[in-house]
């Protein structure tokens, strides 16, 4: 018979192809190495923070390795240099007004802005009660129609039949629920804008006053830091008109005024503007719109006098003393100071002034006028205070901003001074630097204990002391004393939902500065006093956020789960979601923190439990992206679990995780990898030479594998991992086990589908199969042959099922696997295999060689072949001609590459597909003439020398 493969000498063919060494200086190039560049003449476009010298110099730092590339020009640059000079122009115009403006502003990022608060005082100062506004509605005979009105149709056709001596009129809308007055004062905001667009600049003014003066209604009070927000939303638009309608008329040959322009350079026009626009404000008869108007176009001064602000700050502050109402005289402070720290941050001493009056009237508060209104308006005196907060806050914020220690201190003192003075101390701890309260924590402690219960709660005082202490630590003689004295009252709470607003915030401060015990004990009171009634199920945000704390600052899990009341307090999560995000953020930190493997039953017990509660949640509607993540946190917990050289004790626990987590896939993948690479372990352990217990442990890892792999859905995952456990099992010598494993793959390609999911979209699945298939061949090599069941007999049963499969009409991909499958026969035919499973005995050296066994390869390797000329004539129709070229190419280069090529036969067959390669023009030129030059190159080798009659009988055709 004739051989069908060549042999192979590995040894040599290796040495052949092996690159040629050549010895490197430590001076010569290195890709590792430092690149060092000489430069040698002056860049005229050099990068910002480059060097060049004119001298030759060498910089042994690394270089950027595209600016080398570029000459140390940016393309972007370029073009940047070739833009319109106009728009560069205006360009560098901003960025140096934009400069301008952060040199000459005393405020920074680190200052909190108004519009951060804004949404908090909307979310929490709300109302049910019915609301009323009263709208100004302009004279519409000879005016455009303003879009946005809040009146219907048939009220203003009413107000037009009226015989009006003012301009405009007035409409008082009585009923309205929140949402409706807050879309009434939102199209008054429109109306505005409108009226300002049409040039009518009386009728946006008087909107303006009509909107001021709903701030002196106090009707609603609870509702009132809402109204305040909402106004001055409507001032701020009009101050910026204002200020944008003159800055416009100060153009001059179309140069705009700079950002820190003087009033010399305001033309006359512009400041007579302004100065019509004061002096209409100045004529507003009630006290409280003329100052909001005036404070809203307090900017504008700097269009008149240079000292125009700096007057008008202290006059204005002094205009305030004029308003009767506590609550909208210092909500008025408040405003003036949001625009003094716009347009004038350096003027403290007017804010200063502005609080200190405020302390001068605080006594109002608790004046008789005050306590009518709130029993006729049924509003409880806590209650009230809490809406001074927000313009307190903001007050103490602007004061206390970069303010020097002596102020602050003083301005502590003077609070001291004032009796019942929680909600001012409140505030302080609020504005203040948190370095500033912590340090005389026991100070605010003694001041805190003074307050009247009765007018301001004192665990809200508590609590923002709690606040400031988990920015900044007190000192540490006092930690203890600080604790123990918030303790106290926080733990006297009656109300669940109060004590819980408190713990949450002094529970992080004890987890910072001290140990498990207080921890515990913290822990434990939170238990006692949420358990009762089921009030956890009204406070889980605050739980969260203990937990939270609670992780933050213990990395130890050991230590974590020996506080003995944790796992009681997670037992508080009963809500199934609530429940697993909690564990999903502790197992998180377990798997950033866990630096080493653990094997502490306290740890292990604890996860397995919290693990089990994620893998419980999932469920029909659970989404994929949820299980993934589940699964990821999980696969973190089985990856960190090691009990060392206690093989038996890692099987049983990854048994034991496979009960516990048979739902999630990825779980039970990761599993049967932990399995694997655990008998591996074993293997090299023993060195390859199994003991019976080892041999018997190393079947029961098999065993797991081989059970728990039909439960997966993939089915590429299930061949996938079919080979890798088949390969382990023959690495540790399990020869019928491996079998098993291999005979499972083969039987399971059937069933693979013609389309497969793949990130969420449909994919054919050929080149997955193709892959696969590949990768099988590679192992199949090495595996001996079963003594009852034939020769081959792995390796005829893939092929008949490759011949059963039903592939696609336009696929190639059954061609392509048995060119690979030629590929392992040649490799079978060799004396001795070009790789070997360790302790396990080959084909090579079972059969030695024996002639039988040549000729069952030599057989097949015609069946294959025979099966590939068929599907190449299938390919002879005009449309796939050109995927016949390309296969035939592809078999002719198998063909050289591992065929004998003195079988006369196998020879005039690869000429036979040169010629085909070739025959309709399909044919890479370069790729044929390459390959012609390979075969040539090849001939000069011995024992090739018959390769020299083939390249004379492989002709190069021309495309025609």
């Amino acid at each position: 018979f004739l051989r069908h493969a060549r042999s192979r000498n590995y040894v040599s063919e290796s040495e052949v192809c092996k690159l040629e060494s050549v010895p490197l200086d430590f001076g010569d190039y290195h890709p590792l190495k430092p690149i060092t560049v000489t430069e040698s003449k002056t860049k005229k476009m050099s990068r910002k923070g480059s060097t060049s010298s004119t001298s030759s110099s060498s910089s042994s730092s690394m270089m950027d390795p595209l600016s080398s590339v570029l000459d140390g020009t940016d393309p972007l640059s370029l073009f940047a240099a070739a833009a319109d000079p106009v728009t560069t122009t205006a360009a560098m115009d901003s960025t140096r007004k934009k400069r301008d403006k952060d040199d000459s502003s005393a405020v920074g990022s680190d200052f909190e802005p108004w519009s951060s608060k804004r949404g908090d005082i909307l979310a929490r100062y709300t109302t049910t009660e019915k609301l009323s506004i009263n709208l100004y509605m302009g004279s519409e005979k000879g005016k455009a129609t303003t879009t946005g009105s809040a009146v219907s149709e048939k009220v203003r056709t009413r107000l037009e039949e009226l015989d009006d001596l003012e301009e405009g009129s007035q409409k008082e809308l009585l009923n309205l629920t929140q949402q409706d007055y807050m879309n009434r004062i939102e199209e008054l905001n429109q109306s505005l804008k409108d009226a300002w667009s049409s040039d009518q600049k009386v009728r946006a003014l008087k909107i303006v006053i009509q909107c001021s003066k709903l701030l002196s209604d106090t009707t609603v009070i609870q509702f009132y830091p809402s109204k305040f927000v909402l106004v001055t939303d409507i001032l701020d638009t009009f101050g910026k008109l204002v200020y944008e309608r003159i800055l416009s008329m100060c153009v001059d040959n179309r140069v705009s005024l700079p950002d820190n322009f003087s009033p010399e350079s305001v033309n006359d026009t512009a400041k007579e503007t302004c100065l019509n626009w004061f002096f209409k404000i100045a004529s507003i008869r009630e006290l409280i719109p003329r100052f909001y108007v005036e404070a809203a176009i307090l900017k504008c001064n700097k269009f008149l006098s240079k000292t125009g602000i700096s007057e008008c700050l202290p006059r204005l502050t002094s205009m305030i003393r004029g308003i009767g109402d506590p609550l909208v005289a210092v909500y008025a402070r408040a405003y003036l100071c949001r625009v003094g720290m716009e347009v004038a941050p350096q003027l403290k001493e007017s804010l200063n002034k502005n609080f200190f009056d405020f302390l001068l009237t605080f006594k109002q508060i608790h004046g008789d006028t005050v306590q009518n209104q709130l029993v006729v308006q049924c509003v409880e005196i806590p209650l009230y205070l809490t809406l001074y907060s927000p313009a307190i806050d903001w007050i103490l914020q602007c004061i206390a901003y970069r303010a020097p220690e002596v102020l602050l201190t003083e301005m502590m003192e003077r609070c001291k001074k004032l009796g019942n003075n929680a909600l001012l101390l409140n505030s302080v701890m609020s504005a203040f630097r948190a370095e500033f309260i912590a340090a005389r924590s026991m100070d605010f402690i003694g001041m805190i204990k003074e307050c009247d219960e009765s007018g301001f709660p004192k665990h809200l005082l508590f609590r923002s002391l709690g606040l400031n202490l988990a920015l900044a630590d007190p000192p540490e003689n006092d930690r203890l004393q600080i604790l123990n004295e918030a303790w106290k009252v926080i733990t006297k709470l009656k109300n669940p939902q109060d004590y819980i607003n408190c713990a949450e915030v002094w529970v992080e401060y004890t987890c910072r500065h001290f140990t498990k015990r207080e921890v515990n004990t913290v822990l434990a009171d939170v238990i006692k006093h949420m358990t009762p009634d089921r009030a956890f199920e009204d406070a889980y945000p605050q739980l969260q956020s203990i937990i939270q704390k609670v992780i933050t600052y213990i990395h130890d899990f050991s230590l974590l789960f020996s506080v003995e009341k944790f796992l009681p307090f997670l037992d508080m999560f009963q809500k199934e979601n609530v429940r697993v995000e909690v564990c999903k953020c502790i197992m998180e930190s377990f798997i950033k923190h866990q630096q080493e493997s653990t094997k502490d039953p306290v740890i292990l017990n604890a996860l397995l439990h919290i693990c089990k509660t994620m893998h419980d949640s999932v469920n029909a509607l659970t989404l994929e992206d949820e299980k993934r993540m589940l699964a990821a946190l999980i696969n973190g917990f089985i990856k960190m679990v090691s009990f060392g050289r206690d093989f038996e004790q890692q099987l049983s626990f990854y048994v034991e995780a496979r009960s516990m987590f048979c739902n999630l896939e990825p779980v039970l993948v990761q599993l049967i990898h932990s399995v694997n690479q655990l008998a591996m372990e074993t293997r090299k352990v023993m060195r390859g030479n199994h003991s019976r217990k080892t041999a018997a442990f190393v079947r029961a890892c098999v065993a797991f594998c081989f059970i728990t792999i039909p439960s997966l859905s993939s089915i590429f995952t299930r061949l996938n991992l079919y080979l890798h456990s088949g390969q382990v099992a023959l690495a540790n010598q399990c020869l019928s086990q491996a079998d098993a494993f291999f005979k499972a793959a083969v039987s399971l390609v059937p069933e693979v589908p013609k389309v497969i999911s793949v990130d969420g979209k449909m994919r054919p699945s050929d080149a997955f199969l193709l892959e696969f298939l590949c990768n099988f061949f590679s192992t199949l090599l090495v595996v001996p042959d079963h003594p009852e069941q034939g020769v081959l007999f792995l390796v005829r049963g893939l092929l008949n099922v490759i011949q059963d499969y039903t592939w696609e009409d336009n696929s190639d991909d059954k061609v392509r696997i048995y060119t690979n499958v030629l590929h392992l026969l040649s490799a079978m035919a060799q004396e001795a295999y070009i790789y070997h499973v360790d302790k396990v005995d080959s084909n090579d050296t079972l059969y030695g060689g024996d002639s039988k066994f040549l000729a069952e390869i030599n057989k097949l390797c015609e069946t294959v072949i025979a099966q590939i000329l068929d599907h190449l004539k299938t390919l002879g129709k005009e449309e796939t001609l050109k995927r016949q070229s390309q296969l035939a190419l592809s078999f002719f280069n198998t063909i050289v590459a591992h065929g004998d090529l003195r079988n006369n036969k196998l020879n005039q067959l690869s000429v036979n597909l040169w010629n085909l390669a070739q025959k309709h023009g399909f044919a890479d030129t370069k790729t044929m003439v390459k390959t012609l030059e390979y075969i040539k190159r090849r001939s000069k080798q011995p024992e090739m020398s018959h390769f020299t009659d083939l390249a004379l009988r492989l002709p190069l055709q021309s495309r025609t």
